[in-house]
């Protein structure tokens, strides 16, 4: 304990600050869990259906920083954001560190806050629910025999 407090001395001493959550800000692009509205990977990105519905829910973003992995190899996507983000006047930035990687678990957006929002659910599906499809709802209108109709006269279908 003693030697963790004298090296933390030490550092603080030559202008050295510890990171926080170190993992946690490799996984989120630099930024926090805690401050994501919307998270991406990189398979959710090739998924045309959720990456028009991210674009078009960008207005809703407004307020919040996008967070984009600058080695993702998806064609149009990176300029279709860009470009809606120039549009409606929302920051972004590319992340081209060591935090932006390719793998298809790993983020390729993120939108953030610059403060904790706390959201429990982060991924887009999960935010945005896919529209359902519409059923046909039968309008015929067939009379309805009852329970004491049937015991009494039989179900003669």
């Amino acid at each position: 304990m003693t030697e963790d407090l004298n090296k933390r001395v030490e550092q603080a001493a030559q202008g050295i600050t510890p990171q926080t959550k170190p993992d946690e800000r490799r996984r989120f692009l630099g930024s926090l869990r805690e401050r994501c509205l919307i998270r991406m990977d990189n398979t959710e990105v090739k998924d045309s259906k959720l990456t028009s519905l991210f674009l078009k829910h960008v207005t809703d973003f407004k307020g919040y920083t996008i967070l984009i992995n600058g080695n993702i190899t998806v064609d149009g996507f990176l300029g279709d954001v860009e470009a809606s983000c120039s549009k409606h006047d929302i920051p972004f930035t590319l992340v081209n560190n060591e935090t932006a990687k390719t793998g298809p678990h790993d983020t390729a957006i993120l939108v953030v806050s610059n403060k904790a929002i706390n959201r429990q659910r982060i991924k887009i599906n999960q935010v945005y629910a896919p529209e359902m499809p519409r059923l046909e709802v039968d309008t015929t209108n067939k009379k309805r025999e009852g329970f004491w109709h049937r015991l009494f006269h039989g179900d003669k279908k």
